[in-house]
């Protein structure tokens, strides 16, 4: 069969012109830096500022940081450029893209991607909700009217409240398919263009407070100076985790937003500026939340309950308390909707380009459905205390364990064995170096995407599921 170049010239001229207005339809981002704010967005989440600090905390510390360090170069940024190549190459959803490049039984990585992004917004809604909740009281200066030992109280109190939890999670999710609705450039783009300088201000101001505080020399020594007998191999396997889950991997996010992407982007340089900036805000969270732990004699080890009960004690006993804990729980916000919409953009843009849904269609009404999946999950902790799906973990606990430990994991090796493995060299060669970009560290790259990445992914994979 011809190729289009091979037919009538005029043909062949009308098919590009097709093909560029569909593009144009579809969406591109405005400007290059709009891409990187966007998709360092999408990798800054609650991940960051909520999970990092607690699982550094009760992995030790300084190794565990510089492990964790080690796995952002080995995995996180040669996955991260695999998903910008496959998305910018096809200019596709996650489903649409693996059909197109191989078919067969590979389009079920999409289907992977674009049913963690549906299930992983469910929940992520409720954890987020509870964000805004806390903001809420913070604003009222709730936590320095109430005694420090009434302050874990509040948490409880929020996840016995069905009502309350339901609404939270409604007004999150909202604002989510607000921003979703805007389109690529002027939803996305325009959000993390406002949000994400907003969140860096924050937390540099919030860091800078950490460092000249009595808890700050304490804290950067547990942060930076590595006791190498507490890095265990399973803090190794929690480090590998983190960096997938920190860097929104495995779940098309960065395919997607690659594929809004022009020829002029230079691919290499996106993935590394995206993944310094998400490992510096897990690194400023550290730095902005242990200096205040240790100043007032908490354990560095709290565990998921750091951020909403720990912190939460501090901000009642420390001078400003309450505009700190504004900062903070803004913050908190700002980082789970620049996540958020990422999660519900990859399933908007399957059914904008697979079945031709108008965004408006597809935002709506993908987006009710999301949040009606999210509702067990608002009532884990109350009227479904009681209801187990995976062992003794209630609705969310479960739910959580599927998307982080096994679709996720699962989603970013096989991305990593079809880019190492079945992309041909010539294809993501050519596909990263368009715009006249040398990338001088392809061989790097390469041997890493085919080779170690997978590995390692594999080892998280297999860890998590209970075979290693």
């Amino acid at each position: 069969m011809l190729s289009v170049s091979e037919t009538n010239p005029f043909q062949a001229g009308a098919y590009m012109a097709t093909f560029h207005r569909s593009r144009q339809k579809r969406g591109l981002w405005s400007s290059r830096l709009g891409f990187i704010m966007a998709s360092a967005g999408s990798a800054v989440g609650l991940g960051n500022i909520w999970k990092f600090p607690y699982v550094t905390g009760m992995n030790g510390g300084g190794a565990f940081v510089l492990f964790y360090i080690l796995c952002i170069f080995m995995v996180g940024i040669p996955l991260m450029l695999g998903e910008m190549v496959i998305g910018r190459h096809t200019h596709k959803n996650p489903v649409g893209a693996f059909r197109s490049l191989k078919g067969g039984a590979w389009t079920t990585v999409g289907w992977l991607g674009v049913t963690a992004g549906f299930v992983i917004l469910s929940y992520y809604c409720v954890v987020a909700g509870w964000a805004v909740d806390y903001l809420w009281l913070a604003l009222k200066g709730t936590f320095s009217s109430h005694h420090a030992t009434e302050v874990p109280g509040l948490f409880v109190d929020l996840l016995e409240s069905d009502l309350a939890q339901i609404f939270w999670q409604a007004l999150f999710m909202g604002a989510v398919i607000g921003i979703v609705l805007g389109g690529v450039s002027n939803g996305l783009e325009r959000a993390n263009k406002v949000m994400m300088p907003i969140l860096f201000l924050i937390l540099l101001f919030m860091a800078v407070y950490g460092i000249f505080s009595p808890g700050g020399p304490t804290a950067l020594r547990f942060l930076f100076s590595p006791e190498w007998s507490k890095l265990t191999p399973q803090s190794m396997l929690e480090a590998l985790g983190q960096a997938l889950f920190s860097l929104s991997l495995g779940m098309g996010a960065m395919l997607t937003y690659g594929s809004y992407s022009d020829e002029k982007t230079n691919l290499p340089y996106a993935a590394f500026s995206v993944s310094v900036m998400d490992s510096c805000v897990a690194l400023l969270a550290g730095i902005a939340i242990f200096p205040i732990v240790f100043t007032y004699g908490m354990q560095p080890a709290g565990g998921p309950g750091l951020v909403f009960k720990t912190l939460p004690i501090i901000f009642s006993r420390m001078p400003a308390g309450s505009l700190f804990a504004v900062f903070f729980f803004l913050l908190l916000v700002f980082a789970a909707l620049t996540s958020g919409i990422s999660l519900l953009e990859v399933v908007v843009a399957y059914y904008c380009d697979e079945k031709k849904w108008s965004r408006r269609k597809a935002t709506l009404l993908i987006g009710f459905l999301i949040f009606l999946l999210g509702v067990p999950s608002a009532l884990s902790n109350s009227l479904l205390k009681d209801f187990h799906i995976i062992g003794d973990r209630n609705f969310l606990d479960s739910i959580d364990f599927l998307a982080s430990n096994i679709l996720l994991p699962l989603g970013g090796l096989l991305i990593a064995v079809f880019t190492g493995w079945v992309l041909t060299t010539r294809l993501a060669k050519s596909e990263i170096e368009k715009g006249a970009v040398r990338f001088h560290c392809y061989s790097v790259w390469h041997f890493l995407i085919k080779y170690i990445t997978p590995i390692l992914v594999a080892l998280v994979f297999l860890h998590t599921i209970g075979l290693f």
